[in-house]
């Protein structure tokens, strides 16, 4: 008789195998990583949506960005710090289910939302004098409805089609959270179409965008070498720095694991990236973005100041 999901009670998430008092010092670090990610995306909210200076097409994808990094931050390490404090590994079949479909819903709209920024960047540069008109709130509010459909309906596509193969019992998933490709492997049935839909979506959403970002950036750098102006140059620079580096993190970790074939030998190497991607990320954003952003920096001194008065 075949197997079926509402068979399975749910799956062992194997994590990293520690003494308890490791599980103890890793809970205590990952938790303050997780709450310097709330509070700093947090402030880049209040601030955009404080500061009317802020209320431009750059920040309102930019507060799309920390909804994103806070939302799907927020969907797998509660979950994790909480087998760290009981050192207990297991996770119903719904939860992981709800927590997969989240993390590549918030994933892949995280990739969209970073190439419309980089067409902000790009218009902003290459069309100074038309970019009120280009990016209107029309286009940045389509843009931003996209980005957020993509990502769902592509998670969506994952979800039907992981609801179809059959799991049998408490199976060991070598990661920390419910990860697709992890949990595919311990599958009791075909999982090709699985896999190579994955793959298909993971072109599309990581080497489409990624493609679409590199041709933004190499019409954005000619721009920049035609100006002639030293200050205008470094203006530039300094503008499309803080995304590069976002992008180049986000991207080249995301392919890592979804695009590079797998040969079995590198499920170490992808939980601790997936680690970084999930601890890290959501982290570097706001640091970013607050750290080498003047508009920002001089957003939260106004925002300190207000305070201060007030007191």
């Amino acid at each position: 008789m075949g197997h079926n999901q509402s068979w399975t009670p749910g799956f062992i998430l194997v994590g990293f195998p520690l003494r308890a008092d490791m599980e103890v010092l890793l809970c205590a670090v990952f938790s303050l990583l997780y709450v310097s990610n709330l509070l700093a995306n947090g402030m880049i909210l209040g601030l955009i949506w404080l500061d009317v200076r802020l209320h431009t097409p750059m920040y309102f994808f930019l507060s799309h960005l920390a909804i994103i990094d806070m939302s799907y931050a927020s969907v797998t390490l509660p979950n994790l710090l909480e087998n760290l404090v009981r050192h207990k590994n297991a996770i119903s079949f719904v939860t992981c289910t709800v927590q997969m479909f989240l993390y590549l819903a918030f994933a892949a709209t995280e990739c969209m939302i970073l190439v419309a920024m980089s067409y902000d960047r790009y218009v902003a540069i290459c069309h100074p004098l038309h970019y009120t008109v280009i990016m209107s709130w029309r286009l940045c509010t389509v843009l931003a409805i996209t980005s957020w459909a993509c990502g769902f309906l592509l998670a969506l596509g994952n979800l039907i089609l992981f609801l179809r193969v059959p799991y049998c019992g408490y199976q060991e998933v070598n990661q920390f959270f419910c990860e697709l490709i992890a949990i595919l492997k311990v599958a009791c049935g075909d999982i090709w179409i699985n896999k190579s839909f994955l793959f298909v979506a993971a072109v599309f959403i990581l080497v489409g965008p990624l493609s679409l970002m590199l041709v933004s950036y190499t019409r954005i750098l000619l721009a920049i070498l035609k100006n002639k102006s030293k200050e205008g140059r470094s203006k530039a620079f300094s503008t499309c720095s803080s995304h590069l580096c976002v992008v180049g993190f986000y991207f080249g970790i995301a392919m890592m694991v979804y695009v590079i074939p797998d040969n079995g030998h590198q499920d170490e190497q992808k939980k601790v990236l997936s680690l970084f991607y999930t601890l890290f990320n959501p982290l570097l954003n706001p640091l970013v973005y607050s750290l080498r952003n003047a508009q920002v920096q001089a957003a939260f001194s106004r925002a300190m100041q207000k305070q201060m008065h007030y007191k």
